[in-house]
């Protein structure tokens, strides 16, 4: 340390002897301004004394050396994370940095002499497996930031063909159940368009309770679903990443080249951009092994693949659900009948695809990615029929409150206004935006006479938008003096607008028609 540390304090006096300044020393250098700076204001003794003192100063771990040393050598291959466990359990009281154990420990192994041991295995290639003959299951996880800046785990689950490396993958916001396991299979085998005679598996509690010397024993539920299926199950042995290497690698190949750096808004659209980089990327590049693209391949061995089709008779009713399109109109046909799903379900980008149960009387539509429920309807037993919960449409009284809002707003005098808009949408209501659209054309073609207009109406008790219309022209045709104060109150007789004085004239068809036309007398 004191030899490189010298070595750079004569390499920075240099370049500042041929005129290099701070900036130039720190590039050249490539150190920072202030080291550059600390050196320069030092001489050769001063810079000697301070090399000398950094060599003997005490460091905070040298009072452990003897027990650190001591268990190096009873336990060679111990790793540096190890030493700072065992340190902080027998002195909690210790506050050093992980990088300072680390750094010490390998001071300590080049000045004793103890090389880590590592445990060497044995590697051999493995035989290709032929087309149809297996595919490899496992799951992963990791952090992604969400649109918001916040960070969320995110569970995945892959499935690889072993002879084409064709790949699928599917997400969860929470992790797998033996459930979501089953029906992610039969999302799988859909993808693919079929089944392999074995599928491999880690040592994983949702699928296996133990490995039990070769006589595998299965968790109940997923024991029931590979018998109904009918394929043979292959468990790893424990620890052994290494028989089930093509899978391990795709869990690393999502998380690297699919998840890395990517920005998470929700389960939805990760899925789908998943399944676009599948296509994209990940079943289309060229494979490191094979040397050869996994959709070339895979239309090959698709032909080799066991066809599968919808469960009838398993117990577990997500099973036993059938795929079906949403159409544009957020609905579904099944057995000649239309049901609805709520607007927004059907997306202009996706697969759109749904899953059907049927319940005694009921039909249930489920998320084909999670299997929750979207929604449910009775089962028609008639033709031709749309069935449609009344919740599944627009939210139209959002947009009429918005509605009612702008046209009060308007008026200057508001609590008149929503009475009077009020009344409007209760005689008017399968009409409530065309009357909008009328009062508003109104106000702005009589922008001065909108509040005496509006003072007429509701006394007359006129409630449409087009007597509002009749009587601001009138207003303005006559040009009638209405003082503010008669506006705001009504306690003096003298001062309101009797309401024989103005009438609303009943005008013929042509007369209404010009009015409509802008063409005023």
């Amino acid at each position: 340390m004191k030899e490189s540390k010298m070595t750079l304090y004569h390499e920075i006096h240099k370049l500042n002897r041929l005129g290099f300044n701070v900036s130039q020393i720190k590039r050249k250098a490539g150190v920072d301004r202030d080291t550059v700076r600390k050196y320069l204001r030092m001489d050769f003794e001063e810079m000697s004394e301070w090399t000398s003192a950094l060599q003997n100063r005490t460091k905070k771990l040298n009072s452990h050396e003897e027990v650190i040393v001591d268990w190096l050598k009873e336990h060679p291959d111990l790793s540096s994370a190890q030493i700072e466990d065992w340190l902080l359990e027998e002195y909690p009281e210790l506050k050093v940095g992980s990088s300072t154990i680390r750094l010490f420990v390998k001071e300590l192994r080049d000045r004793y002499a103890i090389p880590k041991v590592k445990q060497s295995r044995h590697y051999e290639a493995i035989s290709e497996v032929d087309m149809g003959e297996q595919i490899q299951v496992d799951w992963g996880q990791c952090w992604q930031m969400t649109v918001n800046k916040e960070k969320i785990k995110l569970y995945f689950i892959c499935f690889v063909l072993g002879h084409s490396r064709y790949k699928y993958v599917e997400w969860l916001n929470r992790p797998f159940t033996t459930q979501d396991t089953t029906r992610c299979h039969e999302q799988a085998f859909r993808y693919f368009g079929g089944m392999t005679k074995e599928v491999m598996y880690d040592q994983d509690n949702l699928i296996a309770v133990s490995e039990n010397a070769g006589d595998l024993i299965l968790t109940s539920k997923f024991e029931a679903y590979q018998q109904a299926r009918g394929f043979q199950v292959y468990l790893c042995r424990a620890a052994d990443p290494e028989t089930k290497g093509k899978i391990e690698r795709v869990v690393g190949y999502v998380k690297g080249n699919f998840a890395k750096n990517r920005i998470y808004s929700d389960l939805d659209d990760w899925n789908q951009k998943c399944r676009n980089w599948l296509e994209r990327t990940g079943n289309h590049k060229v494979h490191g092994t094979t040397k050869k693209r996994p959709d070339s391949v895979f239309l090959q061995e698709k032909a080799h693949l066991k066809p599968v089709s919808p469960f009838k008779t398993m117990d577990d009713p997500f099973d036993a659900s059938i795929a079906i399109k949403i159409g544009k109109d957020n609905t579904i046909r099944y057995k000649g009948n239309r049901y609805s799903v709520p607007v927004g379900t059907y997306r202009s980008a996706g697969t759109n695809e749904v899953l059907l149960r049927v319940n005694h009387n009921e039909l249930i539509v489920l998320n084909e990615l999670n299997g929750e429920e979207i929604t449910r309807h009775p089962l028609s037993s008639e033709k031709g029929k749309l069935i449609k919960k009344t919740n599944h449409g627009r939210d139209r009284s959002k947009t009429i409150q918005k509605y009612k809002e702008a046209m009060i707003a308007l008026f200057e005098d508001q609590a008149s206004a929503s009475l009077y808009i009020e009344k409007v949408v209760e005689g008017h209501k399968r009409y409530a935006r065309d009357q909008f659209i009328v009062l508003e054309r109104a106000v702005q073609s009589f922008p001065e006479e909108r509040e005496a207009a509006l003072q007429k109406c509701i006394d007359e008790q006129l409630w449409s938008a087009n007597d509002f219309r009749d009587v601001s022209q009138f207003l303005a045709k006559e040009s009638i003096p209405i003082s503010s104060d008669h506006l705001l109150k009504t306690t003096t007789d003298s001062a309101k607008l009797s309401a024989s004085s103005i009438t609303v004239s009943t005008r013929s068809l042509s007369e209404y028609t010009k009015l409509m036309r802008g063409e005023h007398q």
